[in-house]
């Protein structure tokens, strides 16, 4: 119960919106203290409760900051372009780990958002997998939640703080809307053909 509040969090990966970064069937921890010491940062992959029903898990990578203007065109994401009418001169987020799958389900190839700039404490947020991800273009930009001068616990139903360890180091703790950082996969399982996929197994996430 300890590791599982403070430390480390199991997953399982349920869609193919952080494909092929993540896959229908992966197993993955979460780092749980992770922001008590750092902020958010562009190509973190977090897990963190969905702001439009925050009883569902969401897994999304970060792209934008706060006070960053962002916007999409097509398959490239511009960061504080200066001539957004003319995105050509820009040089787009350089972004290996994006797949574009025909006959999506999202926004698209000719996807065309922004430009906005992300408001304070506040992230943009992606799939990998963008034309088939429910994600910022969608339904806003996450709020990371409010610092806080203790550790939030939830258990069996209630929600309490604990002054530890946040008051022992004067490390910004956040409210558990961000739950933590996918740091590996531990177990994967293919149900396509009922079988694991060994190769995927200890992976780190990136």
């Amino acid at each position: 119960m300890f590791v599982r509040t403070f430390v480390v969090q199991a997953f399982k990966i349920p869609s193919g919106s952080m494909e092929n970064t993540l896959l229908v069937g992966d197993h993955i921890l979460v780092n749980k203290f992770i922001f008590w010491f750092r902020e958010p940062k562009r190509g973190d992959i977090i897990v963190f409760r969905f702001p439009k029903d925050e009883r569902r898990d969401f897994i999304k990578r970060v792209i934008a900051l706060p006070g960053e203007m962002v916007m999409v065109r097509g398959e490239k994401v511009f960061i504080n372009c200066a001539t957004p009418n003319n995105p050509e001169k820009c040089m787009p987020l350089d972004e290996k780990y994006v797949r574009f799958k025909p006959n999506g389900t999202g926004v698209g190839f000719e996807s065309k958002w922004g430009p906005q700039k992300v408001p304070p404490g506040h992230l943009f947020m992606l799939g990998d997998n963008r034309n088939n991800s429910q994600d910022s273009r969608f339904w806003g930009f996450l709020k990371m939640g409010e610092r806080v001068n203790h550790l939030p616990i939830r258990f069996a139903g209630y929600a309490f703080g604990l002054p530890f360890p946040c008051s022992l180091w004067s490390a910004p703790c956040w409210d558990d809307k961000i739950r933590g950082s996918a740091f590996m996969i531990y177990w994967s399982w293919n149900g396509d053909s009922g079988s694991p996929r060994w190769g995927r197994l200890a992976n780190f996430i990136g």
